[in-house]
C-alpha cells in the first residue's frame, strides 16, 4: 500500500534510531563497497554529505577515502535555513569542518563550487521507492540543489533500507535518482 512522505518520515527515523553504531558501520561499509560498481568513476566533481550522526545516517567516511584515493575533487555544503540554500565548498586539507545547530558538519568557509560544475551527488535520504523518487527530512534543500544541478548530474541515494513500491505524494518538481544503494543492492533508475 503506497506511504505519504510523513508516514515513511517516521517509519524510517524509527527503524533507524534502532541501529547500533557497528550495524552502521557495517551497512556504510557495504554501500560503500558497492558503488565501487557503479560507472561513476570517471567524473571528477563529487558532492558528498557528512553524516549527522545523531540521526544514525549512513556514515559516508569510507566514502570519502575512496573519493580522495582516485583523486576526485570532493564537494561538502553549508546550508542556509533561511533561504533553504546550499552554497558547496571544495574539500581540501586545510577546510575546517564545524556542526551546526542542527548537528550537520559543515566546511566553515573555503573555494566555493557551482552546482552546475558537480557531476555526481550522493543523496541522503530516508526512504526511496521503485521510481526512484526520494524522502528526505523534508526542508527541501536537495530539490532546490538538485534543480541547480545539469541534466546530466548523476544523483545516487545512499539508503540502509530496501525500497518501497511507491511514494503516494510525489510532486512534480520532486527530482528523481538516477541509482539508489544499499548494503544489499543497487536499484538503476
Amino acid at each position: 500500500m503506497p506511504q505519504s512522505k510523513k508516514e515513511l518520515r517516521v517509519k524510517y527515523k524509527n527503524l533507524r534510531r534502532a541501529f547500533s553504531q557497528e550495524l552502521i558501520e557495517e551497512k556504510s561499509m557495504a554501500i560503500a563497497n558497492a558503488l565501487l560498481k557503479l560507472p561513476i568513476w570517471d567524473k571528477n566533481y563529487f558532492h558528498i554529505f557528512l553524516a549527522i550522526t545523531e540521526h544514525n545516517e549512513v556514515d559516508t567516511e569510507l566514502i570519502l577515502h575512496l573519493l580522495s584515493g582516485r583523486d576526485k575533487n570532493i564537494i561538502i555544503s553549508k546550508s542556509d535555513f533561511d533561504t533553504r540554500e546550499m552554497t558547496h565548498f571544495l574539500l581540501t586539507d586545510n577546510t575546517k569542518i564545524k556542526k551546526n545547530e542542527y548537528n550537520i558538519p559543515e566546511p566553515i568557509d573555503g573555494i566555493e563550487v557551482p552546482a552546475n560544475k558537480i557531476e555526481v551527488v550522493f543523496v541522503p535520504l530516508l526512504a526511496f521507492d521503485l521510481k526512484g523518487h526520494r524522502v528526505g527530512y523534508g526542508k527541501g534543500f536537495y530539490d532546490k540543489f538538485l534543480s541547480q544541478c545539469t541534466a546530466e548530474t548523476i544523483k545516487i541515494g545512499l539508503s540502509f533500507f530496501e525500497a518501497e513500491e511507491i511514494i503516494s505524494d510525489v510532486f512534480e518538481n520532486d527530482i528523481a535518482l538516477n541509482y539508489c544503494v544499499t548494503p544489499q543492492k543497487g536499484y538503476t533508475f
